[in-house]
């Protein structure tokens, strides 16, 4: 598919994904019809149909609009791999002959022959994609940007201010950032994962080299200092093309200068907590910097920006207690949670609620997992969210809780966490996964809270 002028109606298989939702408001935003399909309501679908898209819940064709299934020449079925293969409307619709397409592929084809910036990396993506816009979208470029989280400063994972440049999170799962074409990328890291879809790290580094590789001549690549790869190299304290330099942290904020290959910008102040989120920070300063975004702006800019829901996100912050949500589903995200918690709160006991994603992740970095977890005071586990896997044999929370070296640790039922959580003595609670947790912490939340 090399264009969209034909196409008035879209049709979303998965609607309440994140990239696929961030598709569907684009769509709606441009006087499409935009419906969609997905297996359960949540917080985003509520939020599309109150936007005035439909979302049905049960997977059959009687629940296709007919706005879809009358005007097939002019709509376009999106899906995503997630999508199992005996799905009764996806069947439905190829059988009627529709035109489908991936949303990696959608996204591929609003993005060509526009100027795309594109942020890959198995950890820092979201973030850093989410602060790059919003330093574009106030200093007044013309920007649309997918984000594959909600920007808590407009509540949103769109942001539509004209289509001069294009900011898209770039998802090396299933290889989907390979459908990209774009001017300036940045890779945030490349540590192994979803080892389900690559089999080993090498193949995932040799994804990440590819999606590199489409960076044009006249076009730019931004890199963590250390990573295998030719680029601008961004880093903290080092001699990085852009460093943050002079780091302190006053009043709960990060304030530092920032050194570029030409100035060095004073008393930068970025309000999220972590070395982790500093390097985001620098990598979307220096994309806009490269862009042509006016320094003098990017400060305030940046102290702006309020951050991203379930990215180390406050759910209760007071003297006595403090509750923080947040995505964290890979031992290198944990050891970044566990660093900014610490350096934010060194003193209190911290608790780690967490909830383990896929059993083959599990299976995978069982190890790194227990080490990781083992640096808290105090761990819950919840029993593994499978996603789109099947079990495997021998692999569970309990398997994972047995690895842990800490000894206050514990297995415990979702519908007995709000109390054991509440029994605790730790006056900093950290609730982390990709699953449903993020449920789980409106319970826990409600019942600290009484």
């Amino acid at each position: 598919m090399k264009d969209l002028d034909h196409i008035a109606h879209f049709y979303f298989i998965g609607i309440g994904g994140i990239g696929m939702s961030a598709l569907a408001r684009y769509f709606k935003a441009k006087g499409g019809y935009v419906a969609g399909y997905d297996r359960t309501p949540s917080d985003l679908t509520n939020t599309l149909v109150s936007e005035g898209i439909k979302v049905n819940y049960k997977d059959s064709e009687d629940e296709i609009p007919s706005e879809i299934l009358n005007n097939q020449e002019s709509t376009l079925v999106v899906y995503t791999p997630a999508i199992p293969k005996d799905h009764q409307q996806t069947k439905f619709l190829k059988e009627k002959g529709f035109e489908f397409i991936k949303r990696a592929q959608l996204l591929g084809v609003i993005s060509l022959n526009k100027f795309t910036m594109a942020v890959a990396g198995t950890h820092g993506k979201t973030t850093t994609t989410a602060i790059l816009a919003h330093l574009l979208k106030e200093t007044g470029a013309k920007v649309t940007a997918f984000l594959g989280g909600i920007s808590e400063d407009i509540q949103s994972n769109l942001i539509m201010q004209g289509e001069e440049v294009i900011v898209a999170e770039a998802d090396e799962f299933d290889r989907s950032f390979l459908n990209l074409s774009p001017n300036f990328a940045a890779i945030t890291s490349m540590d192994a994962d979803h080892l389900d879809i690559y089999g080993e790290k090498k193949e995932l580094e040799k994804s990440f080299r590819e999606f590199a590789g489409k960076v044009p001549k006249d076009g730019k690549l931004f890199i963590r200092n250390g990573l295998p790869l030719e680029g601008l190299r961004i880093g903290i304290n080092d001699n990085s093309d852009y460093s943050a330099k002079n780091i302190r942290i006053e009043e709960g904020a990060y304030v530092f200068d920032l050194k570029t290959p030409s100035e060095e910008i004073k008393n930068l102040k970025f309000n999220l907590p972590g070395n982790h989120n500093l390097q985001n920070a620098i990598t979307a300063l220096a994309m806009a910097i490269e862009y042509g975004s006016p320094t003098s702006e990017l400060a305030r800019a940046l102290y702006s920006f309020k951050g991203v829901k379930r990215r180390f996100s406050y759910k209760i912050k007071t003297d006595d207690l403090v509750l923080i949500d947040d995505y964290a589903h890979h031992p290198v995200e944990i050891a970044a949670v566990h660093q900014a918690v610490r350096e934010m709160y060194p003193s209190n006991k911290v608790l780690a609620v967490f909830q383990p994603h896929l059993f083959s992740r599990t299976r995978d970095f069982a190890e790194d997992f227990a080490t990781q977890l083992s640096k808290f005071d105090e761990v819950i586990l919840l029993d593994i969210y499978p996603a789109r896997e099947l079990p495997i044999e021998g692999i569970s929370s309990a398997w994972l809780l047995d690895q842990i070296s800490n000894k206050n640790k514990a297995l415990v039922a979702k519908k007995d966490l709000p109390e054991k959580v509440k029994n605790s003595t730790a006056k900093v609670v950290v609730m982390m996964g990709a699953g449903d947790i993020s449920e789980e912490v409106k319970n826990v939340q409600k019942v600290l809270q009484k």
